[in-house]
């Protein structure tokens, strides 16, 4: 009966059939000032452990104007998702004046953001279908809805993705903005995990990065040099559901009103569209996968020199303030800031001080400062605490 669960979700997963990068939008009408969307899909060769060499499809989300392409757009960012929520559900809310990319892009900006292995509407290593390859507690709540009853994995060699397979994804992704916009850099915004996965590229390719804004990067100054060796017991990907989503965020509110039901309902819509198989499974989860980390640590930030905005939400309970002042305290970088964002969570681009965030993201992405620092620690937000 396993077996035909599986099949079946693997015919409902998209395959890269095309050669080369694409679009799947049409072009931006030169003369025409409102914002839009162009889906692209960039073909990389694959690092992930359980696909390696196989081609993968990495899919790319602009929003632009066709007047902002037709007389330059005042620089190039490319926003890079965290451990569980594709990047075009993250930062392109369909709800009020959430979306972050719609901020940028409205500033000028002409903006990007991808989906790594594993995520939204890119490639999903074959792996990530079977349910057996969860943990137990997690195969639990699907019993016996898709599965008759906790089952052994089927895969043993470690999480789906790794961190290394993340920058490979990156680099393709920064090659094709470079080369389809024809600029030698370009920015990057970046959430949570998406702190080792654009830091880490940033560290790696300096002269191809020209800013880091990262909100609650997920920085660990002790963290491996390289790859630590498989564990059979390791979790292949997870998944998670509304109630485990809205419970999450819950245990993060500090102040009144901090979000909007309405923003969360939004999200979590979102999420379910991004992953059809997912939306399936039980009453509907998004799946991620598990990513082995290393290399981004106290070492790797104290060579950096590309000027970074660190954000933490006070009231983060999944990525402690206090490692992001680590962060701060070992990067190299002479321009550096440190943001203190009151009334916010993990979640702070959803919540009722985004736009706060949304300007400070702005002014470091154009002028390299914040409040007119160029380096330094401040406190965001906390008068409407």
């Amino acid at each position: 009966m396993r077996y035909c669960v599986i099949l079946l979700i693997m015919t409902m997963t998209s395959a890269c059939a095309s050669s080369g990068a694409s679009s799947s939008s049409p072009a931006p009408n030169a003369e025409s000032d409102r914002l839009q969307t162009v889906d692209h899909y960039v073909r990389v060769r694959s690092t992930v452990p359980s696909m390696n060499g196989q081609m993968a499809q990495i899919y790319v989300r602009e929003r632009t104007t066709g007047r902002m392409l037709s007389r330059g757009a005042a620089g190039v960012v490319l926003f890079v998702h965290g451990a569980g929520t594709p990047a075009e559900v993250a930062f392109d809310v369909p709800f009020g004046d959430y979306s972050w990319m719609s901020y940028l892009a409205d500033a000028g900006f002409d903006v990007f953001s991808m989906d790594t292995t594993g995520y939204g509407r890119s490639t999903r290593p074959t792996v990530m279908n079977d349910p057996c390859n969860l943990a137990r507690n997690q195969q639990t709540a699907l019993v016996p809805v898709l599965i008759p009853a906790p089952c052994p994995p089927t895969y043993t060699t470690g999480g789906a993705t790794t961190i290394a397979s993340d920058w490979n994804d990156i680099g393709a992704v920064v090659d094709y903005v470079r080369a389809l916009r024809h600029v030698d850099r370009v920015s990057m915004v970046a959430w949570s995990l998406g702190g080792p996965r654009a830091g880490g590229y940033a560290a790696q390719h300096p002269d191809q990065v020209q800013r880091l804004v990262l909100l609650a990067p997920g920085y660990n100054r002790a963290a491996p040099d390289s790859s630590p060796a498989p564990r059979p017991d390791g979790v292949v990907f997870n998944t998670q559901s509304r109630q485990e989503f809205i419970a999450n965020w819950d245990r993060q509110v500090g102040c009144p009103d901090q979000y909007d039901a309405g923003v969360s309902d939004a999200v979590w819509s979102q999420m379910l569209q991004s992953d059809p198989v997912g939306a399936t499974w039980g009453s509907g989860v998004r799946r991620a996968p598990q990513t082995t980390t290393w290399g981004w640590n106290a070492a790797a930030v104290g060579k950096s020199q590309t000027p970074t905005l660190m954000v933490a939400g006070v009231h983060d309970k999944q990525v402690q303030p206090a490692r992001v002042r680590e962060l701060y305290a070992d990067l190299g970088s002479r321009e550096k800031i440190f943001a203190d964002l009151g009334c916010s969570s993990h979640n702070a681009m959803w919540e009722k001080n985004h736009t706060i965030l949304f300007q400070a993201s702005k002014e470091w992405l154009t002028q390299g400062t914040v409040n007119g620092m160029k380096d330094g620690q401040l406190r965001l937000g906390y008068d409407v605490d």
